[in-house]
């Protein structure tokens, strides 16, 4: 899967943002924390949801099951808007 190319984000300040361009039927911003934009991120080329997993994981020390759960809903916004190709 991967984030479509008409999608445009942005992070500063440890919010993520996510914005359609063109033509698209979502037609809102999505807003969230440091973790959205480090899955959208890793989303600009084609990856699994364990391969993103794995990244966060490698990259933070959190609980056990918290990246994965951060990981599932981020993936799933994204769905619902239509923000991935799969």
């Amino acid at each position: 899967m991967r984030l479509k190319e008409e999608f445009l984000s942005h992070i500063s300040g440890g919010e993520a943002y996510l914005v359609p361009s063109g033509n698209l039927e979502f037609r809102g911003l999505i807003k969230g924390n440091e973790t959205l934009g480090e899955v959208i991120e890793l989303l600009k080329a084609d990856t699994t949801e364990s391969a993103i997993v794995k990244a966060l994981r490698e990259k933070y020390n959190a609980p056990d099951g918290a990246i994965e759960s951060d990981v599932r809903k981020a993936i799933e916004i994204l769905r619902r808007v239509g923000a991935l190709i799969e």
